[in-house]
């Protein structure tokens, strides 16, 4: 599934354990995503746990090392994710804000987040407030029939009038969830990132204390950059949680593990990973399984 799996079974099939392992380690820990100061850090660990745990073998180097890719990202996991339990809410919709860069895979999230809600019996409505790619709004809109899900567009308009209508229908219709899309857009884009905080703004305006969740979809092909992504898109809209899609592709799926070492304090959750195209393909994250698929066993 992972391209750093791949990598450390061939390192774990060594024998010797020396400095030429350690360092064989390291760049293999770099080269799948896992960044400079997330790999330094469990290198460190591993050396330390390693001397005071007695690690004879190669394989017991593999249990500790899977032990603490568990341990870190454990800081990433949600006790009570709401794409497995997400209790009923009598008194408004909770509205979600998705957002991203071109490409991430947010309205295919969207459409399978839908699944996810609907399988607990919740009612969803979607707000297609992507109102600059051309197919955004009929690509939502099929989502929307798949799932049996109405949808709020305009033919015109802007993002911040398709979220405010969204959010009045998911009250007036009495809707448990309303889910926002929006067009994907580079970090270092300010205007355009301006334009999200002013549709979260208005948002809130809509419904006090909302939107409950603002969720990022990442690529989880882009490595580092996908780092950067989470640190510009959490300093302008406070993240709730991350989406890390296509992990069942190319990529290496050391990229959580960084931003679990750069968001040390507080970082968003990760709701789920993306292992397919079909609809049950989004799968609630789990720190125990993701570091189990991540380390050979």
């Amino acid at each position: 599934m992972f391209g750093l799996r791949k990598t450390l079974s061939s390192l774990f099939n060594r024998q010797k354990i020396d400095e030429d392992w350690y360092e064989s380690l390291e760049e293999t820990l770099l080269l799948g995503d896992v960044g400079m100061n997330a790999t330094q850090k469990l290198i460190k660990q591993l050396r330390s746990e390693a001397k005071l745990q007695k690690a004879e073998t190669v394989d017991d180097l593999k249990n500790i090392l899977a032990t603490l890719v568990q341990s870190s990202l454990s800081k990433l996991e949600r006790p009570h994710n709401p794409l497995v339990n997400l209790p009923k809410d009598p008194n408004y919709p909770q509205i979600w804000l998705v957002v991203g860069v071109n490409g991430a895979g947010k309205t295919t999230s969207i459409g399978k987040l839908c699944h996810h809600l609907q399988n607990q019996n919740h009612r969803v409505l979607l707000g297609a407030g992507d109102t600059f790619r051309a197919a955004a709004r009929e690509q939502l809109i099929a989502w929307g029939e798949k799932n049996n899900v109405a949808v709020i567009a305009q033919q015109s308009g802007d993002a911040a009038a398709v979220a405010h209508d969204a959010v009045k229908a998911g009250q007036s219709r009495n809707q448990d969830i309303v889910i926002i899309d929006t067009a994907g857009r580079l970090s270092t884009q300010a205007h355009l990132m301006d334009e999200l905080k002013k549709v979260k703004r208005v948002i809130t305006k809509a419904q006090d204390n909302a939107p409950h969740e603002t969720v990022l979809v990442i690529d989880g092909n882009t490595g580092q950059n996908g780092l950067s992504q989470v640190k510009a898109f959490h300093e302008a809209l406070e993240l709730s949680a991350i989406i890390v899609t296509k992990l069942d592709g190319t990529a290496k799926g050391g990229i959580l593990c960084a931003i679990a070492e750069e968001f040390s304090d507080n970082p968003p959750s990760v709701l789920a990973v993306g292992l397919g195209e079909k609809l049950e393909d989004l799968k609630p994250f789990n720190a125990s399984d993701f570091a189990k698929s991540l380390i050979p066993q």
